[in-house]
């Protein structure tokens, strides 16, 4: 794989540093390809510096690097999409694996994105829906010869997703379903962003070379299954410690795992035909929700996501544009308080040989 360019988002959106997305990036990078890790952390966080001096070191390849990119933040996605949409000529893009994902235990709270969605909307499936909504250009203007491949991670609990009862509020889906229901709206996007690209006319009269598919890596040991084991409790993972042996013998190690993915990064056969395939245990597998290529249920799916992202980035600009107000109204005020106190001291400052100065 020497040469070709990967964009790897992964588990618990840490960019590729924990889970899957690690195993992933590190049998990747043995493999020659460079690859760009999108963290949320900024480049420059000590952890970051040494698991990527770390990760170039075990796999002797100086081509890995990382990008911030909360994706928990609507508005840093856009800024990391499109500074990559507009560079001139286009860059590189072989291939986008995205793993990222966060669930919410049993028994624990609900986190909110930085936008005030729900987590498991927001990350699982809306922060990957708005990458590749702006991304699709640089997508599409790669060479014709060039094998461009869009991984999605997936798991079983989309079979009892919902999305039919989608609200239009900042938690859109149904109590007890929201991780499920994430799955199933990426899915059914799947199959949807591949009929975008293939709608595609080149000006080169090529087909279409962008072939989108779908992973389940299956029961994995990553530290989103030991938080859905646990339950989120502090009983939850004194009961997990107590039965690890148990699972680590059912559950697979990250690195197989990881087999999958890898199945789909680099199996030939999927780079001809048809995109939109479901991969597990590296054999092709057929959808047991049938919502997932219904074009009606797709289309209504995009539009309500496109609506509430439009909505969401306007409330979101609002908030920076108001506290850009506020931070300047401090530093004016800040300017001329320091101002005040250097024109009183400049006032009351004894000015040597005045008749004060000499009577003392």
């Amino acid at each position: 794989m020497d040469g070709v360019l990967l964009v790897i988002s992964a588990e618990e959106y840490q960019g590729g540093t924990s889970g899957i997305g690690a195993a992933v990036a590190q049998q990747l990078a043995l493999r020659g390809a460079q690859i760009i890790l999108l963290t949320q952390q900024p480049p420059s966080d000590p952890f970051l510096v040494d698991y990527i001096e770390d990760l170039r070191s075990a796999t002797n390849n100086e081509l890995v690097h990382a990008e911030q990119v909360d994706l928990s933040s609507l508005h840093s996605i856009r800024v990391f999409a499109t500074k990559w949409v507009d560079n001139a000529p286009p860059r590189r893009l072989d291939m986008i694996i995205l793993c990222a994902n966060t669930m919410t235990p049993r028994f624990g709270r609900a986190d909110l994105t930085q936008d005030n969605v729900e987590s498991n909307w927001g990350i699982n499936f809306l922060a990957n829906f708005h990458l590749l909504s702006i991304l699709s250009p640089a997508i599409r203007a790669q060479p014709p010869d060039r094998d461009v491949r869009i991984i999605f991670s997936t798991c079983s609990s989309y079979i009892g997703g919902e999305v039919n009862a989608l609200k239009d509020t900042r938690n859109p889906l149904l109590i007890g379903k929201e991780y499920g229901t994430s799955k199933l709206a990426t899915m059914i996007f799947t199959q949807a962003f591949q009929k975008h690209l293939d709608g595609f006319k080149r000006p080169d009269k090529q087909p279409n070379n962008a072939r989108v598919v779908i992973v389940d890596p299956g029961p994995t040991r990553t530290p989103g299954m030991r938080r859905w084991l646990s339950m989120g409790s502090l009983w939850g993972l004194l009961l997990y410690m107590i039965m690890w042996p148990i699972w680590w013998l059912t559950l697979k190690s990250p690195e197989m795992g990881a087999q999958s993915f890898l199945y789909a990064a680099m199996e030939a056969d999927l780079g001809r035909g048809a995109g939109g395939k479901f991969i597990k245990e590296c054999k092709e597998r057929t959808f047991l929700r049938g919502e997932v290529k219904d074009e009606a249920v797709a289309q209504k799916l995009w539009e309500f996501s496109d609506k509430q992202i439009e909505t969401l980035e306007k409330e979101s600009a609002t908030r920076r544009a108001n506290a850009k107000k506020d931070e300047k109204e401090v530093d004016v005020q800040q300017t001329s308080k320091t101002e005040q106190q250097a024109a009183s001291e400049t006032k009351h400052a004894r000015t040597p040989g005045s008749r004060k100065s000499r009577k003392q």
